[in-house]
């Protein structure tokens, strides 16, 4: 059976990216690092909106060997909190779109699950949620985890060792 091909656009269509496969994990981030990498990408010039309802943000992690920019990526420009952050989160600049998340020492890529088109995976996750601020309940949609859960560990391990492997 061939593998799913979710793809994700910018808000003109100019930038086009997809995620081959399963992804690692589909997780919403309530961590300060993404709370404050949202706020300058959504105050954007007609930035789309990045975060969740609750102030989350959701995310789709795949394997570098799994998702690639296929259109424009010439047009993705790198933004950082700070100059020793060590994410990067990649904006298409033709019309000021967050795209995706990339952690500078690991093998993954999390994409923002608000650019995808067609069936997203479900939250399997919450993480950080220390950090979250909303007053809204928790949604009880996926297990919770104060800072980041041993499962998404697990899943970051195992997939470093199928890329290896092949």
């Amino acid at each position: 059976m061939a593998d799913t091909i979710l793809i994700s656009t910018c808000q003109c269509g100019k930038v086009r990216c997809q995620g081959v496969g399963r992804p690692i994990i589909s997780g919403v981030c309530y961590c300060d690092d993404c709370q404050a990498g949202a706020a300058v990408l959504e105050a954007l010039d007609g930035a789309a909106k990045v975060t969740e309802e609750d102030g989350g943000t959701h995310y789709l992690t795949y394997r570098d060997d799994r998702f690639s920019c296929v259109e424009g990526a010439q047009l993705l420009q790198a933004y950082a909190n700070a100059l020793d952050a060590p994410t990067r989160r990649m904006v298409a600049c033709c019309c000021n779109t967050a795209m995706i998340l990339k952690f500078a020492k690991g093998h993954w890529t999390s994409a923002y699950a608000r650019r995808f088109t067609g069936v997203v995976p479900p939250v399997e996750m919450r993480t950080q949620t220390q950090y979250r601020t909303s007053s809204q309940p928790l949604p009880d949609d996926a297990s919770v985890y104060r800072t980041f859960g041993p499962r998404l560990f697990w899943r970051l391990i195992t997939s470093r060792i199928a890329m290896l492997f092949g």
